[in-house]
C-alpha cells in the first residue's frame, strides 16, 4: 500500500510519517529530507535555497519526480512531502495534516531553537514562496485539497491519535 502525508511546515507531517513507518514497518521516502540535502550540498540555509528555487524549477521538478519514482519502485511505502499526493497519483490512502499558523510557527520554533517571531517571519515566507513556485511549475493550488482522502487536523489530536486514524483509515481502503 501506498499512502502519502502532506501538510504544510510544523503541521506533523514528519513526526506522523515515522511513527507510522515503524508501527506499519514500512518505509518512508521523505522530500523535504530530499530537499534540505540539496540545500546543505550547496552550503545554503533553506530561506536562502527557496530564494534559488524560486529563480529556477530545477530543483523542485527534480525532487518532485525523484519522490514519485521512488515510490512507485515500492508496493508498501509512506511518501512524506508537501505535494506528496499530487506527484503519486496512484497511492492508495493520501492524507493532508493541516493546523493553524500559529501553531505550526510555535512548533517549529521549538524543534529549530529558534524565536516564534523569527520561525513564524520564516513560514511566511517559505509558504509564500512555495505557493508561488508551485501554482507556476505545476499548476497546484495547495488550498484545494480534493485530492486527499483524509484531512486532520493535528492541533486537534496527539501524533498517536493521529497514527491510529490512519491505521483505521488504511485498513478500510485495504479491507
Amino acid at each position: 500500500m501506498r499512502i502519502t502525508i502532506s501538510g504544510l511546515p510544523g503541521s506533523g507531517t514528519t513526526t506522523v510519517a515515522e511513527l507510522l513507518s515503524r508501527e506499519l514497518s514500512m518505509d518512508v521516502i521523505s522530500a523535504g529530507e530530499m530537499f534540505r540535502a540539496i540545500a546543505k550540498e550547496k552550503s545554503l540555509q533553506l530561506g536562502q535555497f527557496n530564494e534559488l528555487a524560486e529563480n529556477s524549477d530545477d530543483f523542485d521538478r527534480q525532487i518532485d519526480k525523484k519522490q514519485g519514482k521512488e515510490a512507485m519502485k515500492r508496493e508498501d511505502v509512506i511518501v512524506e512531502g508537501r505535494l506528496s499526493g499530487f506527484f503519486v497519483p496512484t497511492a492508495d490512502l493520501k492524507i493532508w495534516l493541516k493546523a493553524p499558523l500559529e501553531i505550526r510557527a510555535r512548533r517549529v520554533a521549538g524543534r529549530e531553537g529558534i524565536a516564534y517571531e523569527e520561525a513564524l517571519s520564516a513560514m511566511k515566507s517559505r509558504e509564500q514562496s512555495e505557493h508561488k513556485r508551485y501554482e507556476q511549475y505545476y499548476g497546484i493550488n495547495l488550498g484545494d485539497l480534493s485530492i486527499y482522502d483524509l484531512v486532520i487536523d493535528s492541533s486537534k489530536w496527539s501524533e498517536r491519535d493521529i497514527v491510529e486514524m490512519i491505521k483505521v483509515a488504511k485498513e478500510r481502503v485495504k479491507g
